[in-house]
Protein backbone atom coordinates (compact mmCIF):
# COMPACT_ATOMS: atom_id res chain seq x y z
CA UNK A 1 0.00 0.00 0.00
CA UNK A 2 2.72 2.42 1.04
CA UNK A 3 4.25 1.52 -2.67
CA UNK A 4 1.62 2.10 -4.50
CA UNK A 5 0.73 5.63 -2.93
CA UNK A 6 4.87 6.27 -3.44
CA UNK A 7 4.56 6.03 -7.04
CA UNK A 8 0.97 7.77 -7.19
CA UNK A 9 2.43 10.91 -5.72
CA UNK A 10 5.54 10.64 -8.33
CA UNK A 11 3.27 10.67 -11.05
CA UNK A 12 1.80 13.25 -9.98
CA UNK A 13 4.70 15.37 -9.79
CA UNK A 14 4.70 17.18 -12.81
CA UNK A 15 7.71 19.09 -12.37
CA UNK A 16 9.55 16.14 -12.32
CA UNK A 17 8.48 14.45 -15.28
CA UNK A 18 10.73 14.33 -18.22
CA UNK A 19 10.41 13.81 -21.64
CA UNK A 20 13.07 12.65 -24.15
CA UNK A 21 13.26 13.84 -27.80
CA UNK A 22 11.27 11.79 -29.87
CA UNK A 23 12.87 8.70 -31.65
CA UNK A 24 11.80 6.88 -35.19
CA UNK A 25 11.76 3.74 -36.12
CA UNK A 26 10.41 2.30 -39.59
CA UNK A 27 9.66 -1.05 -39.76
CA UNK A 28 7.84 -3.12 -43.21
CA UNK A 29 3.96 -4.26 -43.33
CA UNK A 30 3.63 -7.84 -41.70
CA UNK A 31 7.40 -7.85 -39.82
CA UNK A 32 8.35 -8.15 -36.46
CA UNK A 33 9.43 -4.73 -34.78
CA UNK A 34 11.39 -4.20 -31.96
CA UNK A 35 11.13 -0.72 -30.29
CA UNK A 36 13.98 -0.01 -27.68
CA UNK A 37 13.57 2.17 -24.44
CA UNK A 38 16.02 4.68 -24.04
CA UNK A 39 17.71 3.34 -27.01
CA UNK A 40 18.27 0.24 -24.78
CA UNK A 41 20.80 2.34 -22.59
CA UNK A 42 18.38 1.29 -19.54
CA UNK A 43 19.94 -0.46 -16.42
CA UNK A 44 17.63 -3.02 -14.56
CA UNK A 45 19.20 -1.95 -11.22
CA UNK A 46 18.00 1.39 -11.87
CA UNK A 47 14.39 0.77 -12.92
CA UNK A 48 11.59 0.10 -10.66
CA UNK A 49 9.06 0.34 -13.05
CA UNK A 50 8.42 0.38 -17.04
CA UNK A 51 5.44 0.64 -18.55
CA UNK A 52 4.50 0.53 -22.34
CA UNK A 53 1.68 3.23 -23.58
CA UNK A 54 0.42 4.81 -26.60
CA UNK A 55 -1.73 7.63 -26.44
CA UNK A 56 -5.60 6.35 -26.06
CA UNK A 57 -3.72 2.99 -24.16
CA UNK A 58 -1.95 0.76 -22.08
CA UNK A 59 0.08 -1.81 -23.23
CA UNK A 60 2.18 -3.70 -20.52
CA UNK A 61 3.49 -2.98 -17.33
CA UNK A 62 7.15 -4.44 -15.95
CA UNK A 63 7.94 -3.96 -12.45
CA UNK A 64 10.80 -5.04 -11.00
CA UNK A 65 11.42 -8.89 -9.90
CA UNK A 66 7.73 -8.88 -11.78
CA UNK A 67 6.31 -11.01 -15.30
CA UNK A 68 4.78 -8.15 -17.13
CA UNK A 69 1.36 -7.45 -17.01
CA UNK A 70 0.02 -7.61 -20.19
CA UNK A 71 -3.51 -5.02 -21.22
CA UNK A 72 -6.13 -6.58 -22.09
CA UNK A 73 -6.19 -4.30 -25.41
CA UNK A 74 -7.47 -6.08 -27.91
CA UNK A 75 -4.79 -5.06 -30.39
CA UNK A 76 -1.71 -6.10 -28.56
CA UNK A 77 -2.58 -9.07 -25.91
CA UNK A 78 -1.55 -11.21 -28.24
CA UNK A 79 1.28 -9.56 -30.41
CA UNK A 80 3.56 -7.90 -27.60
CA UNK A 81 6.31 -8.97 -25.25
CA UNK A 82 9.39 -7.30 -23.39
CA UNK A 83 12.62 -7.95 -23.44
CA UNK A 84 15.30 -7.94 -20.66
CA UNK A 85 16.78 -4.54 -22.01
CA UNK A 86 12.75 -3.04 -21.79
CA UNK A 87 12.51 -3.23 -25.58
CA UNK A 88 8.83 -3.71 -26.38
CA UNK A 89 8.34 -6.52 -29.21
CA UNK A 90 5.00 -6.30 -31.29
CA UNK A 91 4.56 -9.25 -34.04
CA UNK A 92 3.04 -9.24 -37.51
CA UNK A 93 3.15 -5.25 -37.92
CA UNK A 94 -0.04 -3.18 -39.12
CA UNK A 95 -0.91 0.08 -40.57
CA UNK A 96 -2.42 0.24 -36.84
CA UNK A 97 0.94 -0.02 -35.18
CA UNK A 98 2.02 3.21 -37.03
CA UNK A 99 1.93 5.75 -33.91
CA UNK A 100 3.97 6.84 -31.69
CA UNK A 101 4.60 4.49 -28.39
CA UNK A 102 5.96 5.69 -25.05
CA UNK A 103 8.40 3.62 -22.45
CA UNK A 104 7.44 5.41 -19.43
CA UNK A 105 10.73 4.35 -17.00
CA UNK A 106 9.73 4.64 -12.95
CA UNK A 107 13.29 5.34 -10.96
CA UNK A 108 13.77 5.59 -7.33
CA UNK A 109 14.12 9.57 -7.90
CA UNK A 110 12.78 10.00 -11.37
CA UNK A 111 10.05 9.45 -14.00
CA UNK A 112 10.75 9.52 -17.60
CA UNK A 113 9.31 9.03 -20.76
CA UNK A 114 11.20 8.09 -24.08
CA UNK A 115 8.37 8.35 -27.35
CA UNK A 116 8.81 6.34 -30.42
CA UNK A 117 7.49 7.28 -33.71
CA UNK A 118 6.58 3.88 -35.44
CA UNK A 119 6.23 4.10 -39.39
CA UNK A 120 4.91 1.17 -41.29
CA UNK A 121 5.48 0.98 -44.89
CA UNK A 122 4.40 -1.82 -47.35
CA UNK A 123 5.12 -2.11 -51.09
CA UNK A 124 2.70 -1.98 -53.75
CA UNK A 125 2.11 -4.95 -56.28
CA UNK A 126 2.73 -4.63 -58.83
CA UNK A 127 1.16 -3.07 -62.05
CA UNK A 128 -1.95 -4.35 -63.02
CA UNK A 129 -3.67 -3.85 -66.64
CA UNK A 130 -7.10 -3.18 -66.64
CA UNK A 131 -10.02 -1.81 -69.44
CA UNK A 132 -7.73 -2.18 -71.70
CA UNK A 133 -8.30 -1.27 -75.46
CA UNK A 134 -6.97 -2.83 -78.66
CA UNK A 135 -7.00 0.28 -80.99
CA UNK A 136 -7.19 4.34 -81.44
CA UNK A 137 -8.39 6.10 -83.93
CA UNK A 138 -5.54 9.21 -85.21
CA UNK A 139 -6.84 12.46 -84.11
CA UNK A 140 -10.06 10.68 -82.14
CA UNK A 141 -9.53 11.09 -77.80
CA UNK A 142 -9.15 7.30 -76.56
CA UNK A 143 -9.36 5.78 -73.48
CA UNK A 144 -6.30 2.82 -73.71
CA UNK A 145 -6.14 1.34 -70.50
CA UNK A 146 -6.36 1.87 -66.95
CA UNK A 147 -3.20 1.00 -64.22
CA UNK A 148 -3.91 -0.21 -60.76
CA UNK A 149 -1.40 -1.05 -57.64
CA UNK A 150 -2.78 -1.81 -54.63
CA UNK A 151 -1.65 -3.17 -50.77
CA UNK A 152 0.91 0.21 -50.29
CA UNK A 153 1.65 2.72 -47.32
CA UNK A 154 3.02 4.87 -48.43
CA UNK A 155 0.37 5.61 -51.61
CA UNK A 156 2.26 4.72 -55.07
CA UNK A 157 2.46 6.67 -57.90
CA UNK A 158 2.18 5.57 -61.38
CA UNK A 159 3.72 7.12 -64.64
CA UNK A 160 2.58 6.42 -68.03
CA UNK A 161 5.29 6.60 -70.52
CA UNK A 162 5.35 6.14 -74.51
CA UNK A 163 8.64 4.24 -75.96
CA UNK A 164 9.87 5.00 -72.48
CA UNK A 165 9.01 8.39 -72.20
CA UNK A 166 7.02 10.00 -69.78
CA UNK A 167 3.96 11.04 -70.62
CA UNK A 168 2.08 14.23 -69.14
CA UNK A 169 -1.56 15.50 -69.35
CA UNK A 170 -1.22 18.00 -71.81
CA UNK A 171 -5.38 18.81 -71.44
CA UNK A 172 -5.30 17.95 -75.25
CA UNK A 173 -3.81 15.13 -76.72
CA UNK A 174 -2.36 13.44 -73.61
CA UNK A 175 -5.28 13.11 -70.15
CA UNK A 176 -4.31 11.42 -67.50
CA UNK A 177 -6.30 11.04 -64.65
CA UNK A 178 -5.12 9.34 -61.18
CA UNK A 179 -7.11 8.48 -58.00
CA UNK A 180 -5.74 7.38 -54.51
CA UNK A 181 -8.10 5.33 -51.96
CA UNK A 182 -7.25 4.05 -48.74
CA UNK A 183 -9.25 1.02 -47.25
CA UNK A 184 -10.62 2.04 -43.73
CA UNK A 185 -9.42 -1.11 -42.03
CA UNK A 186 -6.18 -1.96 -43.41
CA UNK A 187 -5.06 1.60 -43.92
CA UNK A 188 -3.59 0.56 -46.77
CA UNK A 189 -3.64 2.47 -50.34
CA UNK A 190 -4.97 1.42 -54.04
CA UNK A 191 -3.50 4.23 -57.15
CA UNK A 192 -5.20 3.66 -60.31
CA UNK A 193 -4.97 5.80 -63.49
CA UNK A 194 -6.07 5.91 -66.65
CA UNK A 195 -4.72 7.07 -70.09
CA UNK A 196 -6.91 9.36 -72.52
CA UNK A 197 -4.97 9.66 -75.86
CA UNK A 198 -5.25 10.92 -79.13
CA UNK A 199 -2.74 9.21 -81.61
CA UNK A 200 -1.52 10.50 -84.70
CA UNK A 201 -0.57 8.12 -87.51
CA UNK A 202 3.08 8.12 -86.03
CA UNK A 203 2.30 6.23 -83.20
CA UNK A 204 2.08 2.63 -85.18
CA UNK A 205 4.04 0.13 -83.51
CA UNK A 206 4.76 2.82 -80.34
CA UNK A 207 5.12 1.12 -76.76
CA UNK A 208 2.63 2.38 -73.92
CA UNK A 209 3.67 0.92 -70.79
CA UNK A 210 2.39 1.90 -67.02
CA UNK A 211 5.31 2.37 -64.20
CA UNK A 212 4.58 2.27 -60.30
CA UNK A 213 7.13 3.93 -58.29
CA UNK A 214 7.10 3.72 -54.05
CA UNK A 215 9.73 4.91 -51.91
CA UNK A 216 10.30 1.80 -50.84
CA UNK A 217 10.83 -0.56 -53.99
CA UNK A 218 12.26 -0.09 -57.10
CA UNK A 219 10.15 1.14 -59.96
CA UNK A 220 7.94 -1.41 -61.68
CA UNK A 221 7.01 -1.64 -65.47
CA UNK A 222 4.03 -3.38 -66.71
CA UNK A 223 4.19 -5.46 -69.72
CA UNK A 224 4.59 -3.38 -73.23
CA UNK A 225 1.09 -2.04 -74.68
CA UNK A 226 1.10 -2.02 -78.59
CA UNK A 227 -2.06 -0.69 -79.82
CA UNK A 228 -3.65 -0.96 -83.79
CA UNK A 229 -3.99 2.42 -85.23
CA UNK A 230 -6.30 3.49 -87.69
CA UNK A 231 -6.81 6.27 -89.74
CA UNK A 232 -7.85 7.36 -92.95
CA UNK A 233 -6.77 6.12 -96.62
CA UNK A 234 -5.45 9.05 -98.29
CA UNK A 235 -3.67 7.52 -100.82
CA UNK A 236 -3.90 4.26 -103.11
CA UNK A 237 -1.71 2.53 -105.50
CA UNK A 238 -1.97 -0.05 -108.61
CA UNK A 239 0.69 -2.37 -109.30
CA UNK A 240 1.20 -5.48 -111.94
CA UNK A 241 1.96 -8.64 -110.13
CA UNK A 242 2.57 -10.32 -113.07
CA UNK A 243 5.87 -10.50 -114.46
CA UNK A 244 6.67 -8.63 -117.87
CA UNK A 245 6.51 -8.34 -120.45
CA UNK A 246 2.93 -9.83 -121.53
CA UNK A 247 2.54 -11.43 -124.83
CA UNK A 248 -1.04 -12.25 -125.88
CA UNK A 249 -2.90 -15.41 -123.72
CA UNK A 250 -1.36 -13.84 -121.33
CA UNK A 251 -2.96 -13.62 -117.82
CA UNK A 252 -2.50 -10.16 -116.11
CA UNK A 253 -2.43 -9.85 -112.47
CA UNK A 254 -3.40 -6.26 -110.75
CA UNK A 255 -3.19 -5.45 -107.12
CA UNK A 256 -4.38 -2.91 -105.54
CA UNK A 257 -3.60 -1.40 -102.01
CA UNK A 258 -4.35 1.66 -99.73
CA UNK A 259 -2.38 3.31 -97.41
CA UNK A 260 -5.34 3.11 -94.74
CA UNK A 261 -5.46 1.31 -91.58
CA UNK A 262 -7.78 -1.36 -91.76
CA UNK A 263 -7.20 -1.39 -95.19
CA UNK A 264 -10.34 -1.14 -97.50
CA UNK A 265 -12.20 -4.66 -97.87
CA UNK A 266 -13.07 -3.75 -101.57
CA UNK A 267 -11.90 -1.80 -104.52
CA UNK A 268 -13.11 -0.31 -107.87
CA UNK A 269 -11.19 -1.19 -110.85
CA UNK A 270 -11.41 0.08 -114.31
CA UNK A 271 -10.84 -2.24 -116.86
CA UNK A 272 -11.02 -0.99 -120.51
CA UNK A 273 -12.83 2.33 -119.11
CA UNK A 274 -15.89 0.15 -117.06
CA UNK A 275 -15.81 -0.20 -113.80
CA UNK A 276 -15.67 -3.44 -111.43
CA UNK A 277 -15.96 -3.10 -108.15
CA UNK A 278 -14.35 -6.53 -106.21
CA UNK A 279 -14.42 -7.77 -102.77
CA UNK A 280 -10.71 -8.03 -102.78
CA UNK A 281 -7.51 -5.89 -104.15
CA UNK A 282 -6.97 -8.37 -106.92
CA UNK A 283 -8.18 -8.06 -110.39
CA UNK A 284 -6.98 -10.70 -113.15
CA UNK A 285 -7.23 -10.20 -116.44
CA UNK A 286 -7.23 -13.47 -118.57
CA UNK A 287 -5.83 -14.41 -121.97
CA UNK A 288 -4.85 -10.84 -123.34
CA UNK A 289 -4.86 -9.45 -126.34
CA UNK A 290 -3.58 -6.07 -128.26
CA UNK A 291 -6.64 -4.48 -127.54
CA UNK A 292 -5.68 -4.67 -123.98
CA UNK A 293 -3.35 -2.00 -124.15
CA UNK A 294 -3.61 0.64 -122.38
CA UNK A 295 -4.17 2.42 -118.52
CA UNK A 296 -5.77 0.77 -115.84
CA UNK A 297 -6.88 2.56 -112.74
CA UNK A 298 -8.41 1.54 -109.02
CA UNK A 299 -10.14 3.45 -106.86
CA UNK A 300 -11.85 3.59 -103.49
CA UNK A 301 -15.23 2.34 -103.66
CA UNK A 302 -16.82 5.47 -101.90
CA UNK A 303 -13.99 7.84 -103.06
CA UNK A 304 -13.25 7.83 -106.69
CA UNK A 305 -11.32 10.99 -105.83
CA UNK A 306 -8.38 8.86 -104.72
CA UNK A 307 -7.05 6.84 -107.66
CA UNK A 308 -4.03 5.04 -108.90
CA UNK A 309 -3.54 4.17 -112.50
CA UNK A 310 -0.73 1.94 -114.12
CA UNK A 311 0.19 1.50 -118.05
CA UNK A 312 -0.16 -2.25 -119.65
CA UNK A 313 1.11 -3.10 -122.88
CA UNK A 314 0.48 -6.18 -124.41
CA UNK A 315 3.16 -7.39 -127.33
CA UNK A 316 2.09 -8.88 -130.42
CA UNK A 317 4.11 -10.55 -133.33
CA UNK A 318 2.02 -11.05 -136.74
CA UNK A 319 4.48 -12.85 -139.26
CA UNK A 320 2.84 -14.00 -142.46
CA UNK A 321 5.33 -15.17 -145.00
CA UNK A 322 4.50 -15.13 -148.57
CA UNK A 323 5.40 -18.90 -149.39
CA UNK A 324 4.64 -21.64 -146.87
CA UNK A 325 4.37 -25.18 -147.46
CA UNK A 326 6.24 -27.18 -150.45
CA UNK A 327 6.84 -24.91 -153.41
CA UNK A 328 8.21 -26.72 -156.55
CA UNK A 329 10.36 -24.56 -158.61
CA UNK A 330 11.69 -25.13 -162.59
CA UNK A 331 15.32 -24.77 -162.45
CA UNK A 332 15.62 -21.60 -163.94
CA UNK A 333 13.21 -19.69 -162.80
CA UNK A 334 12.88 -16.98 -160.38
CA UNK A 335 11.23 -16.95 -156.73
CA UNK A 336 11.01 -13.99 -154.50
CA UNK A 337 9.71 -14.68 -151.01
CA UNK A 338 8.46 -11.67 -148.48
CA UNK A 339 7.67 -11.66 -144.85
CA UNK A 340 4.88 -9.49 -143.73
CA UNK A 341 5.52 -8.43 -139.97
CA UNK A 342 3.19 -6.85 -137.14
CA UNK A 343 4.51 -5.91 -134.34
CA UNK A 344 4.38 -3.86 -131.05
CA UNK A 345 7.80 -3.22 -130.99
CA UNK A 346 11.18 -3.35 -133.18
CA UNK A 347 11.43 -7.28 -134.55
CA UNK A 348 14.43 -8.93 -135.53
CA UNK A 349 14.79 -11.47 -138.70
CA UNK A 350 17.00 -14.32 -139.48
CA UNK A 351 17.06 -17.15 -142.20
CA UNK A 352 18.48 -20.44 -141.86
CA UNK A 353 18.21 -23.24 -144.76
CA UNK A 354 18.59 -26.59 -143.12
CA UNK A 355 21.34 -26.05 -140.44
CA UNK A 356 23.02 -23.30 -141.74
CA UNK A 357 22.86 -19.36 -141.00
CA UNK A 358 21.87 -16.80 -144.07
CA UNK A 359 22.65 -13.19 -143.76
CA UNK A 360 19.47 -12.33 -145.83
CA UNK A 361 17.18 -14.12 -148.38
CA UNK A 362 17.36 -12.26 -151.13
CA UNK A 363 15.34 -12.84 -154.51
CA UNK A 364 16.48 -15.81 -156.31
CA UNK A 365 16.69 -14.48 -159.94
CA UNK A 366 17.72 -17.68 -161.74
CA UNK A 367 16.87 -20.84 -159.79
CA UNK A 368 20.00 -23.74 -159.48
CA UNK A 369 19.47 -27.10 -157.88
CA UNK A 370 21.25 -25.98 -154.98
CA UNK A 371 18.91 -24.07 -154.10
CA UNK A 372 16.65 -26.44 -152.76
CA UNK A 373 16.09 -27.35 -149.27
CA UNK A 374 14.35 -26.55 -145.73
CA UNK A 375 14.31 -22.69 -145.40
CA UNK A 376 13.55 -21.18 -141.73
CA UNK A 377 12.58 -17.62 -141.14
CA UNK A 378 12.62 -16.39 -137.75
CA UNK A 379 11.28 -12.99 -136.20
CA UNK A 380 11.76 -12.61 -132.27
CA UNK A 381 10.65 -9.47 -130.19
CA UNK A 382 10.64 -8.88 -126.54
CA UNK A 383 10.18 -12.03 -125.71
CA UNK A 384 8.20 -13.14 -128.84
CA UNK A 385 9.26 -15.50 -131.05
CA UNK A 386 7.55 -17.09 -134.61
CA UNK A 387 9.08 -19.55 -136.68
CA UNK A 388 7.91 -20.21 -140.51
CA UNK A 389 9.20 -22.85 -142.79
CA UNK A 390 8.86 -23.27 -146.67
CA UNK A 391 10.35 -26.08 -148.42
CA UNK A 392 11.93 -25.19 -152.15
CA UNK A 393 12.54 -28.03 -154.27
CA UNK A 394 13.59 -26.82 -158.09
CA UNK A 395 13.23 -29.48 -160.27
CA UNK A 396 14.65 -30.37 -164.25
CA UNK A 397 14.81 -32.76 -166.97
CA UNK A 398 18.51 -35.32 -166.50
CA UNK A 399 21.46 -33.86 -168.05
CA UNK A 400 24.63 -36.21 -168.65
CA UNK A 401 27.33 -33.52 -167.49
CA UNK A 402 29.81 -35.41 -168.40
CA UNK A 403 30.63 -39.64 -169.31
CA UNK A 404 34.27 -40.58 -168.90
CA UNK A 405 36.37 -43.61 -168.82
CA UNK A 406 39.00 -44.61 -166.53
CA UNK A 407 41.66 -47.43 -165.90
CA UNK A 408 40.54 -50.00 -162.88
CA UNK A 409 42.73 -52.50 -161.72
CA UNK A 410 44.22 -55.20 -164.49
CA UNK A 411 42.10 -55.13 -167.47
CA UNK A 412 39.05 -53.11 -165.75
CA UNK A 413 37.49 -50.04 -167.38
CA UNK A 414 35.82 -47.60 -165.03
CA UNK A 415 32.99 -45.65 -167.08
CA UNK A 416 31.10 -42.95 -165.22
CA UNK A 417 28.65 -40.99 -166.27
CA UNK A 418 27.77 -37.37 -164.51
CA UNK A 419 24.19 -36.81 -164.40
CA UNK A 420 22.20 -33.51 -163.61
CA UNK A 421 18.31 -33.16 -162.14
CA UNK A 422 15.36 -33.25 -159.74
CA UNK A 423 14.49 -35.69 -158.95
CA UNK A 424 16.77 -37.28 -158.89
CA UNK A 425 17.87 -39.15 -162.36
CA UNK A 426 18.46 -42.97 -162.44
CA UNK A 427 20.84 -44.21 -164.88
CA UNK A 428 20.77 -47.53 -167.40
CA UNK A 429 23.85 -48.76 -169.36
CA UNK A 430 23.86 -50.79 -172.07
CA UNK A 431 26.46 -52.80 -170.65
CA UNK A 432 26.48 -54.97 -167.56
CA UNK A 433 28.84 -54.17 -164.93
CA UNK A 434 29.94 -53.34 -161.57
CA UNK A 435 27.45 -50.40 -160.89
CA UNK A 436 28.21 -47.67 -157.97
CA UNK A 437 27.18 -44.23 -157.31
CA UNK A 438 28.10 -41.73 -155.37
CA UNK A 439 25.43 -39.15 -152.90
CA UNK A 440 23.11 -36.95 -154.44
CA UNK A 441 23.88 -33.37 -153.68
CA UNK A 442 22.86 -30.24 -155.22
CA UNK A 443 20.86 -32.13 -157.76
CA UNK A 444 24.13 -33.82 -159.07
CA UNK A 445 24.99 -37.65 -159.03
CA UNK A 446 27.72 -39.64 -160.25
CA UNK A 447 27.26 -43.42 -161.63
CA UNK A 448 29.90 -45.26 -162.37
CA UNK A 449 29.97 -49.49 -163.61
CA UNK A 450 33.30 -51.09 -163.80
CA UNK A 451 33.44 -53.63 -167.05
CA UNK A 452 36.37 -55.77 -168.52
CA UNK A 453 35.96 -55.07 -172.49
CA UNK A 454 36.83 -58.11 -174.34
CA UNK A 455 37.27 -55.98 -177.55
CA UNK A 456 36.58 -52.57 -178.57
CA UNK A 457 32.76 -51.46 -177.98
CA UNK A 458 30.14 -48.41 -177.52
CA UNK A 459 28.92 -48.01 -174.27
CA UNK A 460 25.83 -45.75 -173.80
CA UNK A 461 24.48 -43.86 -170.47
CA UNK A 462 20.71 -43.15 -170.40
CA UNK A 463 19.90 -40.81 -167.36
CA UNK A 464 16.42 -40.21 -166.59
CA UNK A 465 13.59 -38.82 -164.04
CA UNK A 466 9.40 -37.99 -164.92
CA UNK A 467 10.25 -35.35 -166.32
CA UNK A 468 12.50 -36.76 -169.43
CA UNK A 469 15.74 -38.31 -170.25
CA UNK A 470 19.34 -37.81 -171.71
CA UNK A 471 21.91 -39.97 -173.40
CA UNK A 472 25.46 -40.59 -173.83
CA UNK A 473 28.03 -42.58 -175.33
CA UNK A 474 31.36 -43.56 -175.49
CA UNK A 475 33.98 -45.68 -177.06
CA UNK A 476 36.03 -48.84 -174.94
CA UNK A 477 38.77 -50.95 -176.23
CA UNK A 478 40.35 -53.76 -174.70
CA UNK A 479 43.63 -52.16 -174.66
CA UNK A 480 45.52 -51.45 -171.22
CA UNK A 481 46.12 -47.57 -172.14
CA UNK A 482 42.57 -47.08 -173.11
CA UNK A 483 41.45 -43.83 -171.44
CA UNK A 484 39.43 -40.49 -171.78
CA UNK A 485 40.94 -37.16 -171.84
CA UNK A 486 39.68 -33.25 -172.08
CA UNK A 487 41.28 -31.16 -174.82
CA UNK A 488 40.05 -27.54 -174.94
CA UNK A 489 36.65 -29.09 -173.06
CA UNK A 490 36.66 -31.91 -175.46
CA UNK A 491 36.34 -35.44 -174.41
CA UNK A 492 38.90 -37.69 -176.90
CA UNK A 493 39.13 -41.52 -176.54
CA UNK A 494 42.83 -42.55 -176.97
CA UNK A 495 44.47 -45.45 -178.73
CA UNK A 496 47.86 -46.55 -178.67
CA UNK A 497 49.63 -46.74 -182.13
CA UNK A 498 53.07 -47.72 -183.52
CA UNK A 499 55.80 -45.32 -182.79
CA UNK A 500 57.08 -44.76 -186.43
CA UNK A 501 53.30 -43.15 -187.07
CA UNK A 502 53.81 -40.54 -184.45
CA UNK A 503 54.04 -37.10 -186.83
CA UNK A 504 55.50 -35.37 -183.60
CA UNK A 505 57.04 -34.88 -180.39
CA UNK A 506 53.96 -33.72 -178.81
CA UNK A 507 50.28 -33.72 -180.66
CA UNK A 508 49.97 -32.94 -184.01
CA UNK A 509 46.26 -32.13 -184.86
CA UNK A 510 44.82 -33.69 -188.14
CA UNK A 511 41.27 -33.41 -188.41
CA UNK A 512 39.79 -34.82 -185.83
CA UNK A 513 42.76 -36.69 -184.22
CA UNK A 514 45.64 -36.06 -181.91
CA UNK A 515 48.45 -37.55 -182.10
CA UNK A 516 50.63 -37.39 -178.70
CA UNK A 517 53.14 -38.91 -176.37
CA UNK A 518 51.94 -39.82 -173.22
CA UNK A 519 52.39 -42.70 -170.70
CA UNK A 520 55.80 -43.15 -172.86
CA UNK A 521 53.58 -44.36 -175.43
CA UNK A 522 52.15 -42.96 -179.07
CA UNK A 523 48.56 -42.77 -178.70
CA UNK A 524 45.84 -41.54 -181.21
CA UNK A 525 43.07 -39.58 -179.59
CA UNK A 526 39.92 -38.84 -181.21
CA UNK A 527 36.77 -37.05 -180.46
Amino acid sequence: MHRTFLLMCLLTVSLMNQVIGLETLTSKYGDTIEIPCNKGQLKETDVTLVKWKYEGGNILVKQLDQNATISPDVNYKNRVSIKKDFSLVITQVTMTDQRTFTCMVVEKDDILEYPVQVTIYKVPSQPQITNLTTAMAVGKPTMLAQCRTEGASPAANITWFKNKTPLMTDRAAIKINTNVDVDKETRLSTTTSTLEYTAVKEDIDAKFTCQVQHIQSANMDSSPLVFTVNYPTEKVDLQVVSQGPFKEGDNVTLKCTADGNPPPSSYSFYINGEKKTVDSNIYTLTNVTRENTGDYKCSLVDNEDIVASVPITVEYLDVVLSTTGKIVKKLGESLEVTVDIKASGAAQTSWKKGNAKLNSLSKFDKLTYSDSGMYECVVSMAGLKKTRTFELVVEGPPVIKNLIKERGEGMAKVLKCVAEGSPKPTVQWSVNGTSAESAYEHGKVTYSITIVPNGNLTVSCTASNVLGSDIKSIDVSALVEDVTMDKQGKTLNCYTIRSDLCKALHYTVRGDSVFTHQFNKCLVCTG
